[in-house]
């Protein structure tokens, strides 16, 4: 869906709705009026009185002058007050609207070398669906949808095979993928029948009971085996290592209205996570930051490249995201073609999301 912004896939021309949203306006108005009067009850010579004329006219306009000077300093100073109360008022219902906004995670999209070759890795190991597959020729790629239910209601894979390109460069800031699974040893045992990678053997978590483990999809995305019970979004978290944490959050809650579920420091190991989201940990997709301590840059590479995430205005949430220090990469607006309207932006670390509008979202699945 949109892999018209990826590189590898030639970019079509744009065309963008001019209109933008405002989320308030007000107009302030505010006028001063001075008055200086001066008055002489005494009664001079002429020559004494022109002496003193001249020095009225001296001191009034000395007077004047100082008032004037005054004047706009309180009227910067009344504008700068004005100006300063519009951004916060603004930049409030901004924050307010996206609180409210109905927002969930559509999907993470990432690079593959051998779109069959992972597609049967992720039905036959992991055991997702494939709920959609299209080819572009016109732009030289071709992408799939894999999932644990109907995109409608749950978090998906988007896999995106470019013409030609059979490896990329992971980096080191991505981290894994989170698969809730009810036996981790049995599903390792799977991934190795099949001649899968495991990086991690099934046993406890460091400081914890949880059992886990760590596979590798053929094309080295790390997957991370968590053992639970049944819940409804198996595919349930994407790991991303940021290089200020309390920055991130901060980001995270108020440009994308996410809230903190939880957050672990971990000294021993030398490392923070945090978890956001838009619900419930054990029953919605999250997000999983990661700060390792005294490492505040990441090379990201060419093989991740974004998270989709529904919202009802991409406009407003273009806004919003501005509103916050926050880099709009693509402003909101249409698909070429489909008319789907997005809006692109990169979080303090760079990682790219990208925001679908959720009624052009739903009829592009029909």
């Amino acid at each position: 869906m949109l892999m018209a912004t990826l590189p590898f896939a030639p970019a079509p021309s744009l065309s963008f709705s001019k209109e933008r949203p405002y989320f308030l306006s007000n107009s302030l108005q505010c006028s001063s009026v001075c008055c200086i009067r001066s008055c002489y009850n005494h009664h001079p010579t002429r020559r004494l009185a022109l002496f003193q004329l001249g020095t009225v006219i001296s001191q009034s306009q000395l007077l004047v002058s100082e008032e004037a000077k005054l004047l706009r300093a309180e009227g910067n100073s009344i504008e700068g007050s004005i100006g300063n109360m519009a951004t916060a008022f603004k930049e409030q219902d901004a924050l307010n609207w996206v609180k409210n906004d109905k927002r969930r995670m559509l999907h993470v999209v990432y690079r593959v070398g051998d779109l069959e070759k992972t597609i049967k890795f992720y039905t036959e190991c992991l055991g997702m669906k494939l709920l959609r597959k299209r080819d572009i020729p016109e732009e030289s790629y071709s992408n799939a949808f894999l999932g644990y239910g109907p995109e409608e209601s749950h978090f998906a894979v988007e896999l995106t095979y470019n013409y030609g390109v059979d490896k990329y460069d992971i980096g080191n800031g991505f981290g894994h993928f989170g698969v809730a699974v009810q036996d981790v040893a049995k599903t390792v045992g799977l991934v190795k029948a099949k001649g899968g990678k495991v990086t991690r053997e099934p046993g406890p978590v460091k400081g914890g009971n949880r059992i886990i483990a760590f596979i590798e999809d053929p094309d080295g995305y790390k997957f991370e085996l968590l053992q639970k019970a049944p819940t409804p979004e198996p595919l349930c978290q994407l790991m991303l290592r940021v290089g200020d944490l309390d920055r991130s959050i901060n980001f995270y809650k108020k440009a994308f209205g996410m809230k903190l579920l939880r957050q672990k420091d971990n000294p021993e190991y030398k490392y923070t996570v945090a978890i956001l989201g838009y619900g419930p940990e054990d029953k919605n997709a999250v997000l999983e930051l990661t700060y390792n301590y005294g490492v505040t840059e990441y090379d990201k590479g060419n093989g991740y490249a974004q998270i989709a995430i529904g919202t009802d205005d991409v406009y407003k949430t273009a806004e919003a995201i501005k509103l916050c220090g926050g880099q709009i990469t693509r402003e909101p607006g249409p698909l070429p073609g489909i008319n789907t309207k997005i809006t692109a932006c990169l979080d303090p670390d760079g990682w790219k999301s990208v925001f679908v509008d959720n009624v052009d979202f739903l009829k592009e699945l029909q």
